[in-house]
C-alpha cells in the first residue's frame, strides 16, 4: 500500500513538473492561434476563448519574409554544424590521444573561451567583416559562429573519444591501417552517439543565435530567424499573435530534430556521463 502511494506520487510530481515546463509553450501556442480581438481585454489570460484560427501562421508568411529568414536560419545552422564538428574530432582525437604538457589547461581554456562574451569582440568583428566584404554574406556569419562552437566542440567530442578502447586503433595499425583510416573506420563510428549529440547541441546554438545575426547581417534577405521576428514589431504595433505563431513556427524543426535522433543523443549523453 505504502508502495502504491509513493508511486502515485511520484507521477504526480512528474506530471506537475512536465506540465511546468510545457506551460510556456502551451501559453505561446494558444496566443497564436487567438485572433486579434482575444488577445487583449478580458480574454488576455483565458485558456478558451469563442474562437481559433489560423490567421497568425498565415501572416507570418504572407506579410514577412519568413520563409526566407528559415532558409538563412537552415544554412547557416547546418553549416555552422558540419564545419565545427568536422574540425572539432580531428582536434579532439588528437587531445585525447597525445599526452602533452598543459593538456588540462588546455582543455580548461577550451571551456573558458566558450563562455566569453560575444560584446567585447562585436566592434573589431564588425570592421573586420566589413573590410573584407563579408557582412551580409552566409560565411560572415559562419566564422564567427565555428569559433565560439568549436571550444564546447572540442571539450565534449574529447571526453567521448577518451573513452574509446586504444587497443583496437594499435590493433588496426598492427594491421597496416594508417591515422586517417583508424579515426574514419573505427574512433568516429564507435563515437557517433557523441558526434549526434554535439552536432544537435552546435546546431541548436546556431539557429537561436542573435546577436551576431543582428549586428552582422543587416539586409532583410540575410536575416535569420531571431532577427527576423525582432523586427515583426512596429511603431506603434506589437502584433503578439504573429510573434507567438513565429516562434512555434520555429520550434518545429528542432522538436522534430530531437525526436528523430533522441535515442542517439541519449545514448551520447550516458556514454559521455560513464565512464569507461
Amino acid at each position: 500500500m505504502r508502495k502504491r502511494w509513493e508511486r502515485r506520487l511520484f507521477y504526480a510530481g512528474v506530471a506537475v513538473f512536465v506540465l511546468s515546463v510545457l506551460f510556456p509553450f502551451l501559453w505561446v501556442f494558444l496566443a497564436s492561434v487567438k485572433g486579434a480581438g482575444y488577445l487583449y481585454g478580458q480574454y488576455a489570460f483565458k485558456l478558451l476563448v469563442p474562437a481559433y484560427s489560423l490567421e497568425n501562421y498565415v501572416r507570418v508568411f504572407a506579410h514577412h519574409p519568413f520563409g526566407r529568414y528559415l532558409l538563412n536560419s537552415l544554412i547557416v545552422a547546418a553549416m555552422t554544424m558540419l564545419f565545427s564538428v568536422a574540425v572539432a574530432s580531428f582536434a579532439a582525437y588528437a587531445v585525447a590521444r597525445l599526452h602533452f604538457w598543459g593538456k588540462s589547461v588546455f582543455l580548461g581554456t577550451l571551456l573558458a573561451v566558450s563562455m566569453f562574451p560575444q560584446i567585447v569582440i562585436i566592434s573589431p568583428l564588425f570592421l573586420f567583416m566589413q573590410s573584407t566584404g563579408l557582412r551580409n554574406t552566409y560565411p560572415g556569419l559562419l566564422l564567427p559562429y565555428t569559433v565560439f562552437a568549436l571550444p564546447l566542440a572540442i571539450w565534449y567530442m574529447t571526453s567521448f573519444f577518451s573513452r574509446i578502447p586504444r587497443e583496437l586503433e594499435e590493433a588496426a595499425q598492427i594491421d597496416g591501417a594508417s591515422i586517417l583510416q583508424v579515426l574514419a573506420r573505427i574512433v568516429l563510428p564507435l563515437a557517433s552517439p557523441g558526434l549526434f549529440t554535439t552536432a544537435i547541441i552546435v546546431f541548436v546554438d546556431a539557429w537561436h543565435e542573435f546577436f551576431f545575426a543582428l549586428t552582422l547581417n543587416t539586409k532583410q534577405s540575410m536575416m535569420t530567424v531571431p532577427v527576423g521576428i525582432a523586427m515583426f514589431q512596429g511603431e506603434f504595433t506589437f502584433p503578439w499573435g504573429e510573434i507567438s505563431a513565429a516562434a512555434i513556427t520555429v520550434t518545429i524543426p528542432i522538436v522534430f530534430f530531437v525526436l528523430l535522433f533522441q535515442r542517439r543523443i541519449v545514448s551520447g549523453l550516458t556514454s559521455g556521463a560513464v565512464k569507461g
